[in-house]
């Protein structure tokens, strides 16, 4: 449904009305104002009203709120709009920011400063919670370990009801900030022997020994668990949260659904961008220029490369092409028709490969699903095409040559679409990164000489 245009003058005019008063606060240097602003900023504004800011204006803003809100505004922000701001401050006023985030977040955000800088927040920040960064960042980030929190209430299990009712109510500050759904019990080894419910422990004799009602051998997922395999957990059971244990059953931290949902969405962002053409990670259009600049050129000029080879194809053929004019309006149609069907291939390889569902070694079961598929498609798509050059030329031998040439190049591109992500995956390459161009060459180049060779082959036909 299309806003209507009051609609959208009103957000324009609100957004236009942030920035003015952002500006007025960091003019008159007023850390109430800027509380009060950010407490009424509207859900999702925060990102872009940030970016609208010069880099001093940004790091005026940062100094007049609380660390604490800081913390809450860095964690609200894009992964690196929020390594952007944290770069420009000081060690010394970037590491309270740090103690104040959840564990995840901040090995996260460390991870987008340069490893120096990285060092010396670290040397600022509170011991425990710098110890506690450092031994999350050992972990891939996209396992059980690296996507974990290690804010958690976990328990002895010779512990009674009335111990750990007393130290909830004494640290009750402290855990307040955590996303407590259960109570973990573990052994003197830190081995994880059970999990209690908060309704079970708190309708309990105070004297209960909480081993006596805990519910025992409880679900959990090692530590180097996969961010594919932590997203099939989650689909079959509708759990919200799960302990994370290591390869002795030592309890570590705690995997939530929703931070697996946001990594499987940051992941298909990541492999938007690469299919795309944006190399390097994420892009905003924040960065420096000479960031962004390298970021794209890294692509295209290896683009260039490629079409030269596949444009060779046409140098070799002049002769033809001049003789039947004609053909060059078709060689562009064939080439793009037949890249846009290699690529269908290439997405739904890609997709089973990131579910699962296949494996590099089922190649041959995937190439022939899809060379039935590819032959069905290419005659289709060259009846078509061959029927539209006849009428357009009323030359018989014209539609015979782009409809075969685009039907063949079909079959190709549909075949070598699928099997490309196996084989790359298989030499532990990025099928997103490196499929699109390898096709698209093939296409290119098959294309342009299936059309020009069979021009050769019917020529006295074509004049």
């Amino acid at each position: 449904m299309e806003e209507s245009p009051e609609t959208t003058e009103g957000v324009v005019k609100e957004s236009q009305d942030a920035w003015e008063q952002i500006d007025q606060i960091v003019a008159a240097g007023d850390p109430e104002a800027a509380h009060d602003f950010l407490k009424e900023l509207p859900p999702g504004e925060d990102a872009r009203v940030m970016a609208q800011l010069s880099d001093s204006e940004q790091q005026e803003f940062i100094t007049l709120i609380s660390d604490e809100n800081a913390a809450r505004l860095m964690e609200s922000l894009p992964e690196l709009q929020a390594g952007q701001l944290l770069s420009a401050l000081p060690p010394e006023q970037a590491a309270p920011i740090f103690d104040e985030m959840h564990s995840d977040e901040q090995v996260d955000l460390l991870d987008q400063l340069p490893k120096s800088q990285s060092a010396a927040i670290l040397e600022e920040m509170d011991p425990t919670a710098a110890e506690n960064v450092r031994f999350l960042a050992q972990y891939d980030q996209l396992s059980a370990g690296g996507l974990m929190i290690t804010e958690l209430l976990a328990f002895e299990e010779s512990e009674s009801v009335d111990d750990v009712v007393s130290n909830l109510r004494q640290n009750a500050e402290k855990y307040g900030a955590y996303n407590v759904q259960y109570i973990y019990v573990i052994n003197s080894e830190l081995q994880l022997t059970g999990v209690l419910r908060l309704r079970d422990l708190l309708l309990a004799p105070p004297q209960r020994q909480i081993s006596k009602m805990m519910i025992t051998n409880p679900t959990s997922v090692l530590d180097s668990t996969g961010l594919q395999d932590l997203q099939h957990f989650f689909d079959a059971h509708p759990l919200f949260g799960l302990p994370v244990v290591d390869k002795n059953n030592k309890l570590v931290g705690v995997i939530r659904r929703e931070d697996v949902e946001q990594a499987g969405e940051e992941q298909a962002g990541r492999t938007f961008l690469r299919f795309a053409g944006i190399m390097g990670g994420e892009e905003l259009r924040s960065l420096p220029l000479k960031t962004r600049s390298a970021r794209r050129l890294s692509w295209l000029s290896i683009n260039i490369v490629l079409n030269v080879v596949a444009a060779s194809v046409i140098a070799m053929y002049e002769d033809i092409l001049a003789s039947v004019i004609a053909l060059a309006v078709f060689l562009p149609i064939v080439s793009d028709m037949s890249g846009c069907s290699g690529n269908q291939s290439i997405a739904v390889s890609t997709r089973e490969l990131v579910l699962g569902v296949i494996r590099p070694r089922d190649w041959f079961y995937i190439f022939r699903k899809e060379f039935v598929l590819g032959m069905v498609n290419g005659i289709a798509l060259g009846v078509l095409l061959g029927t539209v050059a006849y009428l357009w030329k009323g030359i018989p031998a014209l539609g015979l040559v782009v409809g075969g040439a685009l039907a063949l190049n079909t079959l190709m591109a549909v075949c070598l679409g699928a099997v490309i992500p196996l084989i790359l995956k298989g030499f532990k390459l990025d099928p997103a990164l490196a499929s699109g161009p390898i096709l698209t060459t093939l296409t290119d180049m098959c294309g342009f000489f299936l059309v020009l060779s069979f021009a050769q082959a019917l020529l006295p036909w074509l004049t």
